[in-house]
């Protein structure tokens, strides 16, 4: 008795039964394979909807990114004017940070 291998692929999905009948009597198998997709096209939805949920994502991203800059900003400026505590000089642009109460 020979062993014969299914034909590549095709085989997982051809019933054994049938696959054994076809060996022992000769007779062809015929695949129809149904190259129409049933049902609703999801992936024609569902990928707009990615593409606007990662714009969305990545605008929050940007708006949280540039908040942080903003407090890191404010950090800054805070510390440098409570270190320097007098006008700030930066190419010959002079900035009063605070103003003494006594004049």
């Amino acid at each position: 008795m020979h062993h014969h291998e299914p034909p590549g692929n095709l085989a997982p999905h051809i019933p054994a039964d049938a696959y054994q009948r076809a060996q022992a009597t000769g007779q062809p198998v015929v695949i129809v394979v149904n190259n129409e997709p049933t049902g609703f096209p999801w992936r024609r939805i569902l990928i707009p909807f990615a593409i606007a949920g990662a714009v969305v994502a990545g605008g929050w991203g940007l708006a949280a990114a540039l908040c942080w800059l903003m407090d890191v900003a404010a950090h800054t400026a805070t510390a440098i004017a409570g270190a320097v505590a007098g006008p700030i000089g930066v190419g010959g642009v002079t900035l009063k940070l605070f103003s003494s109460k006594n004049k």
